[in-house]
């Protein structure tokens, strides 16, 4: 596949191009269903393909085609030159990339059990049994259980020399439990909302994750949200668990600080940002407790490989430290504006699309204490879980989030159950509010598998480390 992708940027430079790359690529997927111990579908998918990308006078083109025979490849190749060419007349700066070294490297994503070879019986079974036991609790509706497999091959080669293979598999899964009675619904998710929690793993992840041995607290969760009155509406203290403070860092920091949005470049369908290119190293982002790395190297991140899209080495960056902004999300061409090099966050939804800026692993970096030293450690407030909706402006600034379930905190103690509980803030006043984030042994790197950018939309797998955290003076209850 290497040859073929050499084959591509040799047809491309001979056609006319500056430079040039290509990336073969083969996705393999798999996605199970089970609802009420009823199979809801059994997903398996295959897709192989190369996609060129080239510079032509400062100007992109890219083609891609699923042919991989010789005369096909020169004619994408071709035809992405003749793209760049005619984009020659559009207006704008010319592109110009920051340097690389290239290389000539292979990587694997690490994984124990490969989750492809486990017997479609065995996923089935666990399926099965989990919404089996949540279906045991009085006034459970339905319970869903859902499995995920995702691996992606790629062969990278470019004009510039570099020759590079690299393989990442993901896996995991999660359950949902739904209660409905009196015109309400209430659902609980587990271990995280949006089919559960996704790592650069192989099977094993999934024996880790207590889908069976959780499911009928679950069930429970869900029928008492049910009976539990509405979430209050006051200013207050909350906390937030883990899988929350993963949304909050996605969606109010990991999407602003990527360049393309501050450059405008994808403001049309993605927003851009309320961050300036002059503001690094100059704008309280947080408050001092708050450090934010992005960090392709972490094992089992969602965000982790050997080099990006680009040929660039991953890497871990400085973000936000000690609550001062100081790094954005670069690829070449971006970084070149703002006179760095690429901190390898370029990264395409497979062989057909063209790279974008791309989270990595946003993560925060733990503190000290668990949720339950944070919990006991609030005289008065609410705790909230799990995420269930979100929206924010287009520049990532205003925003109002929901969960599935609140506790309401009193002299360091859960009581009072709530449903229904949502807040919002504005982004640089509620994460300056911050004065408690959770140790290490609270931290998890959790899978976002679902974010979306680009036009035509593409789809990408990022990681976030989260512990739960503590903010101060949050609206809550907002009521639409």
């Amino acid at each position: 596949m290497l040859d073929v992708a050499r084959m591509a940027v040799e047809a491309a430079v001979s056609a006319g191009a500056d430079y040039a790359d290509a990336r073969v690529g083969t996705d393999l997927t798999e996605s199970l269903t089970v609802r009420n111990q009823q199979m809801e579908g059994i997903d398996r998918s295959e897709s192989t393909g190369v996609g060129v990308r080239v510079l032509v006078g400062g100007r992109w083109g890219f083609a891609s085609t699923a042919r991989l025979d010789e005369p096909e490849i020169a004619r994408t190749a071709g035809l992405a030159v003749e793209i760049a060419a005619a984009a020659r007349r559009l207006p704008g700066e010319p592109v110009t990339l920051s340097p690389v070294e290239p290389v000539v490297a292979s990587w694997r994503s690490p994984m124990k059990e490969d989750p492809f070879t486990v017997p479609l019986e065995e996923k089935v079974a666990l399926l099965m049994e989990a919404t089996r036991r949540a279906q045991q609790v009085k006034g459970v509706t339905f319970a869903e259980g859902d499995l995920d497999f995702f691996r992606r091959s790629t062969w990278f080669a470019s004009s510039e020399g570099a020759a590079i293979d690299q393989v990442v598999t993901h896996s995991g899964g999660g359950t949902e439990v739904v209660a409905i009675g009196d015109g309400d619904m209430q659902r609980r998710s587990f271990p995280n909302s949006f089919r559960g929690h996704i790592a650069a793993a192989g099977w094993e992840h999934v024996r880790t994750l207590g889908l069976i041995e959780e499911a009928e607290r679950t069930g429970r969760e869900a029928v008492e949200l049910l009976a539990a009155p509405e979430c209050p509406s006051e200013v207050t203290t909350i906390v937030l668990d883990s899988g929350q403070v993963e949304l909050q860092i996605h969606e109010s920091i990991g999407h602003p600080i990527e360049l393309d949005r501050v450059l405008g470049m994808e403001e049309a369908y993605a927003g851009s940002s309320w961050l300036s290119p002059g503001d690094r190293g100059k704008v309280r982002y947080a408050s001092p407790l708050v450090s934010i790395t992005a960090d392709a190297t972490l094992p089992g991140g969602l965000g982790s490989f050997g080099y990006d899209d680009e040929g660039v080495p991953a890497q871990r960056t400085l973000i936000i430290v000690d609550g001062m902004f100081q790094n954005f999300l670069t690829d070449r061409q971006t970084a070149h504006v703002v006179g760095q090099t690429s901190n390898a966050t370029s990264r395409a939804d497979g062989w057909s699309h063209l790279p974008l800026i791309r989270m990595t692993n946003i993560s925060i970096e733990p503190r000290e204490g668990t949720l339950a030293d944070i919990i006991g450690d609030t005289k008065d407030g609410i705790f909230m879980a799990t995420n269930q909706s979100w929206s924010i402006d287009d520049k990532r600034i205003n925003f109002q989030f929901g969960c599935e379930i609140a506790w309401r905190i009193q002299d360091g103690k859960l009581t009072q159950l709530y449903k229904n509980p949502n807040y919002t803030g504005i982004t640089p006043e509620f994460w300056g509010s911050c004065d408690a984030v959770g140790g290490r042994e609270s931290w998890t790197l959790w899978g976002t598998p679902n974010c979306g950018k680009g036009q035509p939309g593409q789809t990408a797998r990022v990681g976030h480390g989260a512990a739960p955290a503590r903010f101060r003076n949050v609206r809550i209850g907002v009521r639409g």
